[in-house]
């Protein structure tokens, strides 16, 4: 038996930090990583993990004392020489706010073989599998990627919390997986093998906390710094640029580095918004179609791309001149190029004034995502992605969309509507996955005439660039017998974070084998001062998400006890109809075995509905049967991301049928029919047949 000092380890800058939680007594047994006290700083609270095991003989502080590096905690006797010899400082340890979603920790089946589930994901449930990696037999290291998962949004890979070889495999391509399936067996782990790193999460549950892997090794700077600012912001997205104005609105001196000549990011250039100007061009072309049963009729529309693209690219540079007028008003300083850290403090910008380094107290990382590419489609411009297809180039005759997630269905509107011939591939067996199938089955019948071809449960396997087109070989049920040619090919088969690409590991920032930052509820990564938002924290990737995790890291930065812990994070499909919703699926409250009522107000019942010619949706609120609060909805209809906020609201505020059914709505709206599904729960609603009341 030895006996051994356990100590605060490194943490940064603080010094005096105030104990308010001991966590330990004497006699207790403890694991190694173990949390022993709980620290409390100005900027976040953090926990002291155990470097050693063994048993507790004498706590040396208690809740009220202050301590800094090298103080001693407890004397703890270990079993044997060995864990004597330990180094006395722990890693540096991870705020406290919320535990790393790392992948499930493998149990012991005997004999050495372990169990390998799918970790915490967030709220995702039924995630499909699109590859496996590893098959019986296979001598696997720790960390390495067993099974990709893939939501409508991005793949993930699930890694191995242990080095062994695998004995059995559970899953195959195709299966659904949640939280807790059992993906294999693996032999030689260990029975107490730690959990691994996070796999991504969907945001709409607490981000992640950082890695419990080790840091990497930060980099050293010791040149001159070009600019100097108390907050950095890493990229100028939604998120980015809102996490920079908060900080410049707190009193921080802000910098914000971009890529590119315009503030906006992905979402305002070539992403949500431009989609949404065709989308609108796309809306009226069809409605006008539609009036002819109205008695009013117009020729056929003549397409002008120049114009079309003119109509949207004025859209683009609306909103971005606004941005850099708002960054000038707070004296937001941009510094334009690619940046880099070079160490925990600077950063490197390259851009086409040439070279800086900007010196930062703080620093908020948003560097987004890109288009996941699929590597046997060739390098071709008839090949292209969400931003390509935006790009209106040309008016393909035939174009085939891969992925049939929200991204791909709402360019394939477009083009649709513009005159291309449209085929849709999914590997899964439906579309739009994330949403209940009833929701989705309104947009398929609105839509049956759409599409010349829509291929579920197929993949594509080979394409080829020859002089008349793309050919592309499928594979699955629906899979025509021969390559098919098309004039044009979009690929929406997801987004893949940007952490790998940026120097993180120069400023000690973890960073997970795909790309993703693992943060805590404040935003925070495992280096206290330097805060990660949007796509690359984790799903789902969507720029509303972005912009609160960045008010919410600009605060914290500056000192604020503010955390993300939305209960809610809406999805819209701004298809025709539009398909939308938040919180809970049916789907979700399923799989979590969460007792749950509906209600389902249909639009065939809506006055204002039946007026714009357009009944054929409905909504629907998800209620906690005991309670009746709103744990969810979705929407399905004429603007229905529109109509999706209220029931944001209502699940955010707790509120049940009730407050909803007594709120007066305007008649007749669209909107009422909120109030009038939560009359149909509580069984009192009059504009349909009776019902029996709750």
């Amino acid at each position: 038996m030895s006996l051994v000092e356990l100590k605060v380890p490194d943490i940064g800058d603080f010094s005096d930090v105030d104990v308010i939680e001991v966590n330990i007594k004497p006699g207790d047994v403890i694991e190694k990583e173990q949390g022993v006290i709980t620290l409390e700083t100005d900027k976040a609270t953090m926990e002291v993990p155990a470097d050693v095991a063994g048993t507790i003989k004498e706590v040396k502080v208690k809740q009220g004392d202050k301590v800094s590096q090298g103080s001693v905690v407890a004397m703890v006797e270990t079993a044997g020489a060995g864990a004597a010899a330990a180094p006395a400082a722990a890693p540096a340890p991870a705020p406290a706010a919320a535990a790393a979603p790392a992948a499930a920790p493998a149990k012991a089946t005997g004999g050495g073989v372990q169990d390998v589930k799918v970790p915490d994901i967030g709220d995702f449930k039924d995630i499909p599998v699109i590859e496996v990696h590893v098959k019986p037999g296979d001598t696997v290291e720790k960390e390495q990627s067993l099974v990709t998962l893939e939501s409508d949004k991005a793949t993930m890979d699930v890694p191995s919390p242990a080095a062994g070889v695998v004995k059995e495999l559970k899953v195959k391509v195709g299966d659904n997986v949640s939280e807790g399936t059992l993906i294999l067996t693996l032999e030689g782990g260990g029975a107490a093998a730690p959990a691994s790193a996070p796999a991504p999460q969907k945001a709409a549950s607490a981000p992640a906390a950082a890695a419990s892997a080790p840091a990497p090794q930060a980099g050293s700077y010791s040149g001159a710094a070009d600019v100097e600012c108390d907050m950095l912001v890493l990229g100028a997205g939604p998120g980015g640029y809102s996490a920079a104005f908060r900080a410049a609105d707190l009193g921080m001196k802000t910098v914000l580095v971009e890529r590119y000549s315009t503030l906006g990011g992905v979402c305002l250039n070539v992403g949500c918004i431009p989609s949404k100007a065709l989308l609108h061009t796309a809306l009226v072309i069809d409605e006008a179609a539609e009036l002819a049963s109205h008695g009013i009729s117009f020729g056929e529309p003549k397409i002008d791309l120049d114009k079309l693209r003119g109509f949207k690219e004025g859209v683009v540079k609306k909103l971005t001149g606004g941005l850099a007028g708002m960054a000038k008003a707070r004296k937001v300083q941009v510094v334009t190029g690619v940046g880099n850290f070079v160490d925990p403090h600077h950063m490197e910008v390259n851009g086409p004034d040439g070279k800086k380094v900007v010196k930062f107290a703080q620093a908020i990382i948003a560097a987004g995502s890109q288009a996941v590419k699929l590597p046997f489609f060739p390098d071709d411009p008839r090949v292209v992605d969400s931003t390509g297809a935006l790009e209106l180039r040309q008016l393909p005759k035939r174009m085939l969309v891969v992925g049939g997630g929200i991204i791909g269905l709402e360019m394939a509107t477009v083009y649709s509507t513009l005159g291309s011939e449209i085929d849709v591939v999914e590997m899964l067996d439906g579309l739009m996955a994330g949403a209940d199938r009833d929701l989705v089955k309104v947009w398929e019948k609105f839509n049956a005439k759409r599409f010349a071809n829509v291929m579920l449960k197929t993949k594509t396997t080979k394409a080829e660039a020859k002089e008349d087109g793309i050919y592309v070989t499928f594979e699955g049920e629906k899979a025509p017998a021969e390559p098919q040619r098309y004039d044009l090919v979009l690929l929406a088969v997801g987004r893949s974070p940007n952490g790998g690409k940026i120097g993180a590991d120069k400023a000690g920032v973890s960073v997970t084998e795909r790309g993703f930052i693992n943060v805590d509820k404040q935003m925070r990564t495992n280096v206290p001062h330097i805060f990660a938002i949007g796509d690359l924290v984790g799903q789902p990737m969507l720029a509303h998400k972005a912009v609160h995790e960045g008010h919410v890291a600009a605060e914290a930065a500056h000192g604020e006890k503010a955390y993300f812990d939305a209960l809610q994070i809406p999805s819209v499909a701004y298809t025709d109809p539009e398909v939308a919703w938040a919180g809970k699926t049916e789907e979700q409250c399923k799989a979590e075995g969460i007792k749950y009522g509906k209600a389902v107000f249909p639009w065939a019942a809506s006055g204002r509905a039946i007026a714009n010619g357009r009944d054929e949706g409905f909504t629907k609120l998800i209620f906690d049967e005991t309670t009746h609060r709103v744990i969810g909805g979705g929407i399905v209809g004429l603007n229905a991301g529109d109509l999706i906020s209220e029931v944001c609201l209502a699940i955010e505020m707790g509120a049940d049928a009730t407050d909803i059914g007594k709120t007066i709505h305007p008649h007749p709206t669209l909107g009422e029919s909120v109030g009038m599904a939560a009359e149909l729960y509580e069984g009192v609603c009059t504009d349909l047949p009776p019902q029996r009341k709750k």
